[in-house]
């Protein structure tokens, strides 16, 4: 096995297309490992609904990365309090969706350090049943990723404000995730250590303390590649976003001007039918205001772009732009 270094990079869409180039490029006379740690971010499932998966506005207002990974499963939160760890290998029929077997050797390096960890359910690594490293995979059919979390200080409020979802009353055909009672594994270690030495003593563990194992460093070419891969599907909101699976939403609130309630269907990451119901009042067919918001893309910005050039008063009279943007996109709180 040897361990390729990530050169301490943190940016969360540039390791995702790292982790995916090795398993699609590198030679299959070898294992691979590699680690990374994230800044904060939220990582999607491959089979998600983005939107069904993170706190919009709290991941605005934080700033936070939203990225889909290539692998199945639920999202989840990064930080630099966590470390990522990916095996790159043969696919083996044996250890797909055998998450027992493929986090063995965490498992077994987290118990030389005094922590008692256990596989528990599908794919969750659990020490006194809280979880502390969620898992997954991915199969190119010759090879395969299994790569998951490893909780040792993250900040568990922001798991929850990024992970708790304001916008409901959507129905999607994705993979909603499962919410676990989470903890950190500084909590069941004797003494506190950094991110950093906490990796240097998995990856000492890992090799069983041969401290002359190989370690691959990529060349320049290599990494203007990983970078290619970066711009063309992990910085495009088409992979991000716009891979959701169709889904339904309904919208209601009151404002001033009346009660509404919207009905939006989403395909590919863009509105392809949307219905305005309500007691408002308006000049002109509320149909040209839902003609002009079908076939863009259902995002705030796009949102925003196309009430601000129609003239909405016409069509509803008595609102403010910003409400009406928040009626489709924003939080379900009732004004």
């Amino acid at each position: 096995m040897i361990l390729v270094e990530n050169e301490g990079i943190n940016n969360p869409h540039l390791n995702l297309a790292l982790e995916e180039y090795i398993v699609r490029n590198f030679g299959t006379e070898t294992d691979y490992l590699l680690f990374y740690v994230n800044s904060p971010s939220i990582i999607i499932g491959k089979n998600q609904n983005t939107l069904e998966e993170i706190n919009h506005e709290y991941v605005k207002e934080k700033e936070l990365y939203v990225v889909r990974r290539v692998s199945g499963g639920g999202a989840v939160y990064h930080d630099f309090g966590n470390l990522n760890f990916s095996f790159i290998t043969n696919h083996d029929i044996t250890s797909l969706n055998n998450f027992k077997k493929v986090t063995a050797p965490i498992v077994n390096a987290l118990e030389k350090l005094g922590v008692h960890a256990e596989m528990k359910g599908r794919n969750d690594v659990v020490v006194n049943d809280k979880k502390i490293s969620g898992n997954a995979q991915f199969s190119t059919g010759k090879r395969m990723i299994s790569h998951g979390t490893l909780m040792l200080d993250s900040d568990l409020n922001e798991v929850s404000k990024a992970l708790t979802v304001k916008m409901s009353k959507i129905k999607s055909k994705g993979h909603k995730s499962a919410r676990s009672r989470v903890a950190n594994i500084s909590e069941f270690m004797d003494h506190k250590i950094s991110v950093e030495e906490f990796r240097k003593a998995i990856i000492e563990h890992l090799f069983e303390g041969d401290t002359d194992f190989k370690t691959y460093r990529l060349s320049e070419e290599e990494w203007e590649a990983v970078h290619q891969l970066k711009k063309e599907k992990y910085d495009t909101w088409d992979w991000n976003f716009g891979r959701s699976p169709k889904f339904n939403i309904r919208r209601e609130n009151r404002f001033s001007s009346g009660t509404f309630d919207i009905r939006i269907f989403v395909e590919k990451g863009h509105i392809q039918a949307l219905t305005i119901f309500g007691d408002f009042f308006g000049f002109q067919p509320i149909e040209g205001l839902e003609e002009a918001l079908t076939g863009i893309r259902y995002e705030e910005e796009e949102l925003e772009k196309v009430i601000s050039e129609v003239e909405l008063n016409q069509f509803i009279g008595g609102i403010e732009e910003k409400e009406f943007l928040s009626l489709l996109y924003g939080s379900d709180e009732v004004v």
